[in-house]
């Protein structure tokens, strides 16, 4: 394919910053221009400015630095007086998800947390985030993503948010259908604000230890529009990973096929480049 007929995507890995050896690994594949994008959680516990000062110098003008917006178990809140609550962090996915799909979050103190670390990115990179998404994509759940959209309008108005929606439903994907549904409110809602989105998005599996990355990740390139995200979760393991989530050893194996000859070509073949 003609290299001007190409379409450009957005190959995003998320969770820098939740471990030293992640984040490593993410500068290492930035700085050998294997992905473009990088979501950053400024609230996991040893994430540095020595870290954002590294992330700015691998990134140049060649990665998008973006906010991960963490709201779930085990990491705690920035700002003072969040509730709900579990041992002093925020309750696991499958709890905020039911709080935020009955509306039973308190607006107020969702966008206090929001804003909280909308200032911690600022404090640590000097600027606001190029875009803005979730971990475990609680961003685009009710009552979070209203109160996400409104501090990303008055905070950082040019930064684009994440949407979830597929551009190919390919199977029985739960994870995907759930995310495609709360999407298309999510993407109204932006639009209503005057906040853009991505065309489409891709990287979604279940995270099962015998998953073979490098015979899924074709299927996720699958009829992307030329803007679309995907989504990954490359790095090292190291204790304080081990301690924080339970997605270890499949970053190891994304790391390493981000890094393989395969992937250049397997881009190419799909007429899509970073």
């Amino acid at each position: 394919m003609n290299a001007a007929a190409r379409r450009r995507i957005v190959l995003c890995a998320d969770d820098y910053g939740i471990s030293p050896a992640v984040s490593g690994a993410i500068r290492d594949l930035i700085a050998q221009r294997r992905i473009n994008a990088t979501s950053v959680m400024v609230i996991a516990p040893t994430f540095s400015h020595a870290e954002a000062a590294a992330l700015r110098e691998a990134a140049g003008n060649a990665a998008s630095i973006g906010l991960h917006l963490t709201l779930t178990a085990p990491f705690v809140p920035r700002a003072d007086g969040f509730v709900p609550l579990r041992g002093g962090a925020f309750p696991p996915l499958a709890s905020m998800a039911r709080r935020a799909l009955s509306r039973s979050l308190q607006p107020a103190l969702l966008e206090a947390e929001i804003a909280a670390q909308f200032a911690a990115f600022r404090a640590a990179f000097g600027r606001m985030p190029d875009y803005v998404d979730g971990h475990q994509h609680i961003h685009v759940f009710p009552q979070i993503s209203e109160a996400l959209i409104g501090v990303t309008k008055r905070a950082a108005p040019n930064a684009w948010l994440r949407q979830c929606g597929r551009a190919v439903r390919n199977g029985f994907d739960p994870k995907g259908l759930i995310l495609d549904a709360l999407s298309g409110r999510f993407r109204r809602l932006a639009a209503a604000q005057g906040l853009h989105t991505n065309p489409a998005f891709a990287g979604t599996y279940a995270f099962r230890p015998g998953a073979e990355y490098a015979k899924l990740f074709p299927a996720f390139l699958d009829r992307l529009p030329d803007g679309s995200v995907v989504m990954c979760h490359p790095g090292k393991v190291d204790a304080e990973l081990v301690r924080l989530d339970p997605l270890t050893d499949l970053r190891e194996r994304e790391y390493a096929f981000f890094l393989g000859d395969s992937f250049p070509q397997l881009l190419a073949a799909h007429g899509l480049e970073l």
